[in-house]
């Protein structure tokens, strides 16, 4: 009698067939994700990617928008570190603005949310109060902060005057411009705020009570459980606020009009950066250059700079915070 031995099927083991329709089913979910995602991708390559690209080339050309681009080498980036004086003046103005703005309005930012996350009532009106400046259109903002900070007939002028104070010029002294427009980035500064707001109110309050029973007071309490908690948040909020003055554009450009009492802009360059060039900042002298003088092709080359020195600043930002991160984790 002889036996006919019968398959054994291993368990566990998925077939041939089963594997293929698997792979089908991922490869299917792939080409949806691919599909969902593909607006993305052509935005960015259109809005972002092809700028980016013709950007980088037409800073090696002349070009005036009606000519074809004529390559030129390096001679814009050389210009503008030699012959091009306003570059360094607005250069400054930039770096002044990136280093003080930074940090009034990421202190300033912290510290109404700081007071709001302590308030027991009305908390939504403060909130709503301190973020309505954030929606007020920028044009329409400094027109307002030019008149309310007019030096003759202007409210604060004439407040500091009831009270003995000499209020200044502000917008009409190249001293005190600058100075008024951080006032005027700070007061509109309520989306930082709202972010912070919101991480503050994150942190555990096992935290605050561990460290309260260990003895710390309000002040180490806030240095050595709140700031670390969001450290990650107030990284996000000096990136943004150096980001933001690197681009510091409409505001200044406005001021610099309307103090001079005038809204021609555009078509006067003796207007812009006024007073004495000390609201001229590296986005207003790029776009002078190339949508009044015609100098695209330096002004692309401004633009490139613009753009390194932005992703430098973050780069070295985060990888600063991620150091910091790991040496807290080795701890």
């Amino acid at each position: 009698m002889t036996s006919t031995a019968v398959p054994v099927k291993t368990q566990g083991t998925p077939s041939a067939p089963s594997q293929a329709r698997a792979g089908a089913r991922r490869a299917k979910r792939r080409r949806t994700v691919l599909f969902f995602m593909a607006p993305a991708f052509i935005g960015f390559l259109i809005f972002f990617g092809y700028p980016l690209i013709a950007t980088v080339y037409y800073s090696f050309t002349r070009y005036d928008l009606i000519n074809p681009p004529e390559f030129i080498g390096f001679d814009n980036y050389i210009r503008m570190f030699t012959t091009e004086p306003l570059v360094g003046t607005a250069a400054y103005n930039t770096l002044w603005l990136v280093v003080v703005l930074t940090v009034c309005r990421v202190v300033f930012s912290l510290g109404i949310a700081s007071v709001i996350a302590r308030l027991k009532s009305g908390v939504g009106l403060v909130r709503t109060l301190c973020y309505l400046p954030t929606l007020a259109p920028p044009a329409a903002a400094t027109l307002a902060f030019v008149f309310v900070f007019n030096p003759e007939f202007g409210p604060v002028n004439r407040f500091l005057r009831l009270v003995g104070i000499d209020g200044g010029l502000w917008f009409n002294s190249p001293e005190m411009s600058k100075p008024a427009l951080t006032l005027l980035a700070l007061w509109g500064s309520g989306e930082l705020m709202i972010i912070i707001l919101a991480a503050l109110l994150d942190v555990p309050s096992e935290q605050y009570e561990a460290a309260e029973l260990d003895g710390a007071g309000p002040v180490r309490r806030f240095w050595h459980v709140t700031l670390p908690s969001i450290s990650p948040v107030l990284l996000f909020g000096v990136v943004n606020s150096i980001i933001y003055a690197l681009q510091f554009f409409t505001q200044a450009i406005v001021a610099s009009s309307a103090s001079a009492g005038t809204a021609d802009v555009a078509g006067n360059s003796k207007l812009i950066g006024a007073p004495q060039n000390s609201t001229l900042t590296y986005p207003i002298w790029l776009y002078v250059q190339g949508f009044r003088y015609f100098n695209m092709g330096y002004a692309a080359a401004m633009a490139v700079l613009l753009f390194i020195v932005s992703s430098g600043f973050t780069w070295i930002l985060v990888r600063q915070l991620r150091k910091s991160q790991h040496q807290e984790e080795g701890a």
